[in-house]
């Protein structure tokens, strides 16, 4: 029926059977579907929200020396010397930022070698296993592609296994701290062969080197213990360079002067020879 100053109803208007689901009354007293309720981990309705930046958590090794730098930072501070609190104040964010701990997205897939460290990729070379790991139980005879790569002291000082598998052995070799950007550091410098034996047998090697100001290499595993790729096995204080060796048949997938994130940029495919640089020799 039309009411004065109105338009009659069309017949879609009209008739129920013809309104949407959500609007057409519900017979016989049943109660109308609900929409169902959402999960705490139901994504699919959430809004949008923006990425946001946190400082990377700090490792327990360097805790201590910035509440060292801090205590001096407070010190000078009561002292009333805030000449020097200043440069101590900036001193303690550097400690804080020279051992962050950023986690990382490991790349997942078969025979992948990631970098064992963050850095400056400064020279790739092909040599020989070192003494301390060319027994028949380890890398054996033959020829490797050695690639290091070179930590400064603003790099991430983490060092993270290339491989997943066992820990066959952890060397500590004491040397002198020469810059371990230079080739003879590997022979020369104070450090560390870490060597990982893969399930199928394959052995990988990295070797921590300490450098002009890196005085102390702190393994974070021994041998018999089981790694994940990407897991961290140690730390070098302060500015140093790692060496990765690959199997003889294993070409790198980087090149010179580029840098790397220990567990994140893919150094090698196992059995893939199609290099992304030349051999420097």
């Amino acid at each position: 029926m039309a009411v004065a100053g109105f338009p009659a109803p069309s017949r879609r208007e009209s008739r129920p059977d013809q309104l949407p689901n959500w609007a057409a009354p519900v017979a016989g007293g049943a109660r109308r579907p609900q929409r169902a309720r959402r999960g705490p981990n139901d994504i699919s309705q959430s809004p949008a929200r923006p990425a946001s930046w946190c400082f990377p958590p700090v490792h327990p090794e360097g805790r201590k020396f910035a509440v060292i730098t801090g205590s001096i930072t407070l010190l000078m501070a009561w002292l009333g010397g805030s000449f020097f609190a200043w440069p101590m104040a900036g001193i303690t964010l550097w400690v804080l930022a020279f051992f962050r701990d950023p986690q990382r997205a490991v790349p997942q897939g078969e025979g992948l070698i990631v970098s064992p460290a963050d850095g400056l990729v400064t020279l790739i070379t092909t040599v020989q296993a070192p003494p301390e790991l060319a027994g028949a139980d380890e890398l054996g005879g033959g020829t490797f592609t050695r690639v290091s790569i070179f930590m400064s002291v603003f790099d991430v000082h983490i060092n993270r296994s290339p491989v997943a598998g066992t820990i066959r052995k952890v060397a500590y070799i004491p040397g002198k701290f020469i810059n371990a950007d230079l080739d003879k550091a590997s022979e020369d410098n104070e450090r560390q062969h870490i060597l990982i034996e893969r399930n199928d047998g394959v052995k990988i090697a990295i070797t921590q080197i300490a450098g002009l100001i890196a005085r102390r290499i702190l393994p974070f595993v021994k041998p018999g213990d089981i790694v994940g790729s990407g897991q961290r096995v140690g730390l070098i204080r302060f500015g140093s360079r790692v060496d990765v060796w690959l199997p003889e048949g294993t070409s790198p997938k980087v090149a010179l002067g580029q840098r790397t994130l220990a567990g994140e940029t893919l150094i090698a495919v196992l059995g893939e020879t199609d290099s992304a640089s030349a051999i420097s020799q």
